[in-house]
């Protein structure tokens, strides 16, 4: 491609693309000040600085320092994904959430210390902390339709909504435990925790 038609290119993208380069530049810019100074010390002005851009373009993307942290969570933090196919059984989705919890270990690892600093954050300040819920209790939300879509309530151990909530325990702690002792934790403890999940199920 010639300089002249990556020109034409850019100029034809999409006036969303450029609104998502911002918000990319400036969850970078971010992400590298907290990692030299931490959450506390690291200020929108800073952010703004490191990432050439004025403190407008930050307001023009976020409310305030709080929401992009929490954006931050967001983007850097692989998700979860299991190939599930609609009717599976229970056990079956438990397989295939292990099965995307051992994959998504890997890129987990890369950003791993990042997110304990966030949570470390989030527990010292309050007004973090409200809002980690609020983005929290929504994702519990979708993952209750989700796991609604893909089987049957009367199929699972204990309400969906409690149901999310264990999943999502069980995953970030298997997750950071085998960051942090890997020996302990194989693939096979992975797989019998979601395993014994399923058990109550399969027996009634």
């Amino acid at each position: 491609m010639t300089q002249e038609s990556e020109a034409v290119s850019l100029r034809r993208q999409p006036k969303g693309d450029k609104r998502d380069r911002t918000r990319t530049k400036l969850l970078e810019a971010a992400r590298s000040l907290i990692r030299e100074k931490g959450h506390e010390h690291t200020t929108l002005e800073d952010i703004a600085v490191r990432a050439g851009m004025t403190t407008g373009a930050i307001y023009g993307n976020f409310k305030n320092r709080d929401e992009l942290f929490i954006s931050l969570g967001q983007t850097y933090w692989p998700p979860i994904k299991p190939q599930v196919k609609p009717g599976s059984s229970f056990a079956e989705i438990m397989r295939a959430m292990a099965d995307a919890t051992i994959a998504a270990i890997p890129e987990r690892s890369a950003v791993a210390v990042g997110r304990l600093t966030g949570l470390a954050y989030a527990l010292t300040h309050e007004e973090m902390r409200v809002k980690v819920r609020e983005v929290t209790a929504q994702s519990y939300t979708f993952g209750e339709q989700w796991l609604l879509s893909v089987t049957k309530a009367e199929d699972l151990p204990m309400p969906a909504d409690q149901m999310v909530r264990v999943i999502h325990a069980l995953i970030e702690g298997l997750v950071f435990h085998r960051l942090l002792t890997p020996e302990l934790v194989s693939d096979e403890v992975i797989r019998a925790g979601f395993a014994a999940l399923s058990m109550k199920s399969q027996k009634e």
